[in-house]
């Protein structure tokens, strides 16, 4: 995967944490694309648009996935997420402040590829944002979205 050519969908619903990632993703230039949904509803309606609204837009490399949603819980997208052929190999990444045992385990149930709790410090968030996009979009090889 070329990084000028990766799309991240980041679903948060918190405005401060929204910006934060964006300008750690900018600031190590780790995407051209991030789009983002403040609710889990919102979520659903980019990776899964109705008939009306054609699939015209490629779907995303990685999520990063807050769990504390309004709408529809981020446990809840997930499992659609994973339940769906043509979104399960996307690889998700729970971004969230719940360190609950329940959630992790949960998260991992339903597919989950990696589970991140944010650090409360800027320069602590920062590091982690810039270590997801070093690993998920450079290290990491993932496969096509092509469907065979």
């Amino acid at each position: 995967m070329i990084i000028e050519d990766t799309k991240i969908l980041l679903v948060e619903d918190n405005p401060d944490d929204v910006e934060l990632t964006l300008l750690a993703f900018k600031k190590y230039n780790l995407s051209n694309e991030i789009v983002v949904a403040r609710d889990g509803q919102e979520a659903l309606d980019i990776l899964f648009p109705s008939e009306e609204k054609s699939k015209k837009s490629k779907l995303p490399d990685i999520i990063l996935l807050d769990l504390k949603l309004p709408k529809v819980s981020g446990l809840e997208v997930l499992k659609e997420i994973k339940t769906h052929p043509e979104t399960r190999i996307i690889p998700v990444i729970v971004l969230t402040t719940s360190n609950e045992d329940r959630d992790i385990r949960d998260s991992y149930r339903l597919g989950v590829n990696s589970y991140i709790r944010k650090p409360v410090r800027f320069d602590k968030f920062v590091e982690v944002v810039k270590q997801l996009g070093l690993y998920w979009i450079i290290l990491n090889q993932m496969p096509s979205q092509k469907q065979e």
